[in-house]
């Protein structure tokens, strides 16, 4: 009874639940049914994405083809090693290490921010070289056989796609690093621990969804030039 009232009292319990358990559970199941959305919504993006590959497929391997791969390549390395220290991060809580805890966060938002970087160098890139859909759009391509005028605007379709594609996912992250700010100032506040750590779980699992989202995108971007 004792033990009961004093999980009840347990600062951080909302005043709906009857327990910790019970708001953990809650808020679990809230983050996923909420992941649940995300998936259906990224993944109209790709289903769209995959049935013009098949209808221009020539035009979009074009475009793919003058994708930086390495920079595609180090980015997803980026996120891998960014989720490792989101997992570790959420151990740091489950334990108590209120420092390690904190400095697990700041490395995953310079891993973040890192990515970031990268991204805005692409967007960069794509723009000095007039891929950005628009009217000053253009493109030639370097592969064989050369694309045809004609097959100049589904190429721009591609990089349409691209850029909805990687600009939402680069919003998810930028929200993202936003979270974990306010996950890192209330971790050095110590407010999180063995006894109350769910939001770490939950904004976890959140980043988590962003890289596995990046895992497919960086295939269907970076790589279907090279499987002509």
């Amino acid at each position: 009874m004792q033990d009961s009232q004093a999980v009840a009292a347990h600062p951080a319990l909302q005043h709906h639940f009857d327990n910790m358990e019970q708001q953990r559970e809650a808020s679990s199941l809230g983050m996923w049914i909420f992941l649940a959305t995300e998936i259906m919504f990224f993944g109209g993006l790709m289903l769209a994405y995959l049935i013009y590959r098949m209808a221009y497929f020539h035009a979009f391997a074009a475009g793919s083809e003058s994708m930086t791969m390495w920079l595609g390549a180090v980015n997803t390395a980026v996120l891998i090693c960014s989720s490792l220290t989101v997992a570790l991060s959420v151990h740091a809580a489950q334990e108590g290490h209120r420092k390690l805890l904190v400095g697990l966060l700041i490395a995953t938002m310079l891993l973040g921010c890192v990515f970031l970087g990268i991204k805005a160098v692409e967007y960069h890139d794509k723009y000095v070289e007039h891929h950005v859909p628009g009217p000053a759009f253009q493109f030639t391509g370097h592969d064989e056989p050369p694309v045809r005028p004609d097959e100049v605007p589904n190429v721009q379709l591609f990089f349409s796609l691209y850029f909805a594609m990687t600009g939402l996912h680069a919003l998810h992250m930028i929200i993202g690093i936003g979270l974990f700010i306010y996950l890192t100032y209330k971790a050095w506040k110590g407010t999180y621990g063995p006894d109350y750590h769910t939001p770490v779980e939950n904004f976890g699992l959140y980043w988590h969804f962003v890289d596995i989202v990046w895992i497919f995108l960086f295939p269907l971007l970076y790589l279907v030039g090279h499987a002509k």
